[in-house]
């Protein structure tokens, strides 16, 4: 049986491009399907998500106190429109503190934790409704973890979302790094930091996932497997600019290339891997900016508004592609 994946690229408040394609996705499939109470997990069998793409993810399969969805996929975007300028605020200590995130990290994670509160609480990896691959990076072991909610379910591996998600999105100079402790009988702790530095796009550790998880699938031939970028910002760096560079000047430089170059490294090979297959479904949306701003920490209200915007102009040009994915989803 065909396995349908979603998959969710990082980006910081750029999460609301995707955030927003789903909102119209989701609309789309409640017209298809003929029923109001429709979600986008019910859709899927399988979510992945780096970073803000896994706070979606996470949002679109978490439970409300009846194991039903807890979110609509509107409620989700509202994370970012309603406390993203609350999220990438940097207050005037914090400012102070880090020399304007020189010596420190940017912003204070309070806020961003305060919302992951907010939002999933209490909720254990193991209650997420679907499996899941939600990539982070830990760098006391330096290994990639993948939080799999199959693998809390069967292995006794748990957590507390909002740990996950701390961890997945603490971004390299933006946020701290995150210290989490499993749930499991066998206590584990991790020293982590946003999964973009090593899978910005996670749609090729989904793929891998499927794989090992679900028995009757062999290949992408037996998978569905819709992948959301959240715009590129691909800023070209000279030689003569770049060949005196140290550490210092390397820093962001070397982060935004890791987080921007990433996707378009698992892009290829996705498309390699589906190519080797006549009619596979692999659909890849990277949207366009359409004049937002391309930092991942601008959350100003114009900018969110520019990004909703963005969000919505996307769906437009990408309306015949949705509407076949949707074809695809629901048969």
């Amino acid at each position: 049986m065909t396995k349908r994946i979603l998959s969710i690229d990082g980006g910081g408040i750029r999460g609301i491009l995707p955030g927003q394609i789903l909102v119209v996705l989701e609309e789309k499939l409640k017209a298809k399907t003929g029923n109001d109470d429709a979600r986008i997990a019910d859709f899927f069998d399988m979510v992945a998500g780096t970073s803000t793409g896994a706070i979606l993810s996470a949002a679109y399969v978490c439970p409300d106190d009846n194991g039903k969805v807890k979110f609509t996929a509107q409620e989700a975007l509202n994370f970012y429109l309603d406390e993203g300028d609350d999220i990438f605020d940097v207050g005037f200590w914090q400012k102070f503190t880090s020399m304007s995130g020189l010596t420190d990290e940017k912003f204070s994670a309070r806020e961003l934790e305060r919302v992951l509160d907010n939002a999933f609480g209490e909720t254990k990896l193991s209650e997420l409704l679907k499996p899941t691959c939600l990539v982070s990076y830990d760098v006391s072991k330096r290994m990639p973890i993948i939080f799999t909610q199959h693998d809390a379910v069967k292995k006794s591996k748990d957590f507390l979302v909002k740990d996950v998600l701390r961890g997945s999105s603490a971004a390299p100079t933006y946020f701290e790094a995150a210290r989490i402790y499993s749930i499991s009988p066998e206590k584990k702790k991790y020293v982590l930091i946003d999964g973009g530095m090593v899978a910005n796009d996670p749609a090729l550790c989904a793929y891998s996932e499927a794989l090992n998880t679900f028995d009757d699938v062999s290949g992408i031939k037996d998978m569905v497997i819709f992948s959301l970028g959240t715009g590129k910002n691909l800023k070209r760096y000279s030689y003569s600019q770049i060949k005196d560079w140290g550490p210092l000047s390397w820093a962001k430089p070397s982060i935004d290339i890791a987080l921007e170059g990433g996707p378009q490294m698992i892009e290829f090979h996705m498309e390699n891997i589906a190519s080797t297959v006549d009619g596979s479904k692999f659909f890849r949306i990277q949207p366009e900016l359409f004049g937002a701003d391309t930092s991942l920490d601008n959350a100003s209200r114009d900018n969110l508004d520019a990004l909703r915007d963005a969000g919505m102009e996307n769906a437009k040009i990408h309306d015949a592609l949705l509407d076949e994915i949707v074809d695809v989803l629901v048969n």
